[in-house]
């Protein structure tokens, strides 16, 4: 005689016998779902696995926790990491289990990448991108740009500085060609004409002067010697 086929069965089915069993009893969701009380009283223990699971997890088997305390103190750690908003990754947690396995004498712990899939499986846990920054403080700001005026005042009267200059280059392109064009509606091919040196760059040197002038911008060329054209005044 053929032994009995078995069917693996999905979270989402497990939780709605689960609910009809809730409501009705272990004894009515077998009937109902056809398949054994004994199955309904076992997925009864499991339902909170089962809430944290995807709907089409099947089983539970090769699932379970070889050192359960150890998993229990590490999760622990995490939960308060993540409550001083500080990032945790999954190296860290491994060496946060090795350090937790030599501090409770467990031998052959190696707590590879494996494990650690495994161990976030089992708590719950995912590698998430941050949504939220940690907001610094409101005078924060107010407070560094008060510390840097006074140790620069400082140092002004100390080395005799008269100016003070904030200067940066910025770099342009001789040419900035559009990508839009008025054309007749439905034409497949557009073209649009350039100079040719769009690719090609210089760098303007911007300067501004502590006291509110503004000085006038200094051009550098990306050449060995002077341009023989004349440019225009100013």
């Amino acid at each position: 005689m053929a032994p009995a086929k078995r069917h693996a069965y999905e979270a989402e089915f497990k939780l709605k016998a689960i609910a009809l069993a809730v409501e009705h009893g272990n004894r009515a969701a077998a009937r109902e779902y056809k398949i054994d009380e004994s199955m309904v009283r076992r997925w009864r223990k499991l339902e909170e696995q089962l809430l944290q699971v995807k709907k089409t997890r099947r089983s539970f088997r090769g699932n379970k926790a070889r050192w359960p305390l150890l998993e229990d103190r590490l999760e622990q750690w995490v939960t308060e990491q993540r409550a001083a908003s500080r990032s945790v990754s999954t190296v860290s947690i491994r060496l946060k289990a090795a350090a937790l396995a030599r501090e409770m004498d467990i031998a052959n712990f190696v707590g590879g990448p494996s494990w650690c899939l495994g161990f976030m499986r089992r708590r719950a846990l995912s590698v998430r991108t941050a949504t939220v920054s940690q907001q610094l403080p409101a005078d924060y700001a107010e407070q560094k740009l008060e510390l840097f005026r006074s140790s620069w005042t400082k140092k002004m009267a100390d080395e005799n500085i008269q100016h003070i200059t904030n200067m940066d280059e910025v770099p342009l392109t001789f040419d900035v060609p559009v990508d839009q064009t008025v054309e007749n509606m439905g034409t497949s091919t557009l073209s649009v004409r350039t100079t040719g040196h769009e690719r090609s760059c210089f760098t303007v040197v911007l300067a501004h002067q502590a006291d509110g002038q503004k000085l006038p911008p200094m051009g550098i060329l990306k050449r060995k010697t002077s341009p023989k054209e004349k440019f225009p005044a100013g």
